[in-house]
C-alpha cells in the first residue's frame, strides 16, 4: 500500500465510516483536478474490452454505492477507473436508514452497512451526471444503477424502475437493475423467478420504447444477484435474465450471511457484508454463472476483491469486469492500477475474449 495513503487511512479511520466518506467526497474533485490524486496513484495502462456491446478501457470499475449521487464520476475516472457504477438511484429522493447504519471490521478487511439506498432521487441525478461528461469524453463507462424506494411495496415496484428508466435512460451507457440489496425491505423478493420475470418483461418493453423515442440509441441491461441465493435460485435468476433480454449480469450484492464473522461484536448487527468475508462465495457465484450461461451473457464481478491477486481470481472465474469497492477503501487508489495491470498480463496470457451482447456504442455526454 502506498505508505501516504497508508498515513491518509489512518487519519480517516478516526472518523466514523460515514464521516470519513463524507471528507473523502467533499475534496475528491479538487484534489484530482489539481493533479493532488497523482501522490497515491499511478498512470493505469489502456486495455480495453468489449462488454455488453461497449467497449471499456479497462477492466476495473468502481461498484455502486461509493458515488450514490453521481456526483463525482470523473474525479473516479483519474484515479484510474475505467467505468464507475453510481447509485443506487430511485425515482424519489430518501435519506436512507437511520444512523449508525455503516460499520468497519478493520481486522476482517469489511464494511458492514445498511445505508438502505440514501440519494438525491433520479431527477436530480440526471443533473449531477452532466459533470460526468469529461469521464465519458475520454472514453470512460458510466453505469447508472437504479432501485425502488423504501416505501414502495414489491407489488408496485415495477412503476419506480420504470420511472429511473425514464429519467435516466440517456445519462449512461448502461443501467444496473438492483433487486439484490439487503438494506429495503422485501427487494431481494424480487430475484424469485415469477416476480423477476415480471419487473424484467416490463423493463425490456420499457427499453423498447425508449430506444424508439430516442434515435434508436440502445441502452445495455445488466442485473445485480445477491450472493445468499441458493445455486438453484442463481441458475433460475440467470435463465429469466436472458429469456428477457438483459445484456449482463453483476455477481454479487452484499451478503447477509455472518459465517465469516462469527463472534464479531458486529456480527448481529443487520446489513450486507462487503469486502474479505465476501470473496469467497462471491466468486462462487461468479464461476456458478459463467458455467451456466456458457458465454451467453457476460458477468460483472463485485464481491470482495481486495488485491490484484483477488481481481485475477474473479477472471479465471468468468468474468468479463471486475468491480472494486471495500478493498477501494482498505487498499488506495493504487490498487486500481494493480488489478488492472494484473487483469491485462493474465488476458494476455490468456488470449481471453469476453461474451458480447447486442452490439451498441457509448452515446455522447449528455
Amino acid at each position: 500500500m502506498n505508505s501516504l495513503y497508508k498515513l491518509a487511512k489512518t487519519a480517516l479511520f478516526r472518523f466514523t465510516p460515514e464521516q470519513a466518506h463524507h471528507i473523502i467526497m467533499s475534496n475528491l474533485d479538487w484534489i484530482t483536478q489539481l493533479g493532488v490524486h497523482k501522490l497515491v496513484t499511478r498512470p493505469v495502462r489502456e486495455d480495453p474490452i468489449n462488454v455488453m456491446g461497449i467497449r471499456f478501457p479497462n477492466c476495473d470499475g468502481l461498484a455502486a454505492g461509493m458515488d450514490k449521487d453521481g456526483e463525482h464520476v470523473t474525479a473516479f475516472g483519474a484515479l484510474g477507473f475505467g467505468s464507475v457504477e453510481i447509485g443506487t438511484v430511485t425515482p424519489k429522493g430518501q435519506p436512507g436508514n437511520p444512523k449508525p447504519r455503516c460499520f468497519r471490521l478493520v481486522e476482517d478487511d469489511a464494511i458492514l452497512n445498511r445505508m438502505g439506498f440514501n440519494n438525491v432521487g433520479a431527477i436530480q441525478v440526471a443533473k449531477n451526471l452532466q459533470s460526468a461528461r469529461a469521464f465519458r469524453n475520454r472514453g470512460g463507462i458510466l453505469g447508472v444503477n437504479i432501485g425502488k424506494n423504501k416505501v414502495t411495496p414489491n407489488d408496485l415496484a415495477i412503476d419506480d424502475y420504470m420511472k429511473c428508466m425514464d429519467r435516466l435512460y440517456m445519462s449512461g451507457d448502461y443501467i444496473a437493475i438492483n433487486i439484490s440489496s439487503p438494506n429495503t425491505p422485501n427487494l431481494r423478493d424480487l430475484q424469485a423467478e415469477e416476480e423477476l420475470n415480471k419487473l424484467l418483461a416490463a423493463i425490456a418493453a420499457k427499453r423498447k420504447e425508449l430506444k424508439a423515442a430516442n434515435k434508436d440509441h440502445y441502452v445495455p441491461i445488466a442485473v445485480k444477484l445477491a450472493p445468499d441465493l441458493s445455486d438453484d435460485g442463481i441458475k433460475k435468476a440467470l435463465d429469466v435474465i436472458v429469456e428477457n433480454g438483459m445484456d449482463g449480469v453483476i455477481c454479487t450484492n452484499t451478503t447477509i450471511s455472518r459465517e465469516a464473522i462469527l463472534g464479531h461484536p458486529l456480527e448481529k448487527e443487520p446489513g450486507g457484508l462487503s469486502g474479505r468475508p465476501l470473496m469467497e462465495r462471491s466468486t462462487e457465484v461468479t464461476r456458478l454463472a459463467s458455467e451456466h450461461l456458457r458465454g451467453t451473457l457476460p458477468i460483472i464481478a463485485s464481491g470482495g476483491v481486495m488485491s490484484a491477486s483477488d481481481a485475477v481470481e474473479k477472471m479465471e472465474a468468468g468474468a468479463s469486469i471486475v468491480q472494486l469497492y471495500t478493498g477501494f477503501i482498505f487498499e488506495g487508489p493504487e490498487l486500481v492500477a494493480d488489478c488492472v495491470q494484473a487483469i491485462a498480463q493474465w488476458r494476455a496470457n490468456h488470449q481471453t475474449s469476453c461474451p458480447v451482447s447486442e452490439p451498441s456504442s457509448p452515446s455522447p455526454a449528455p
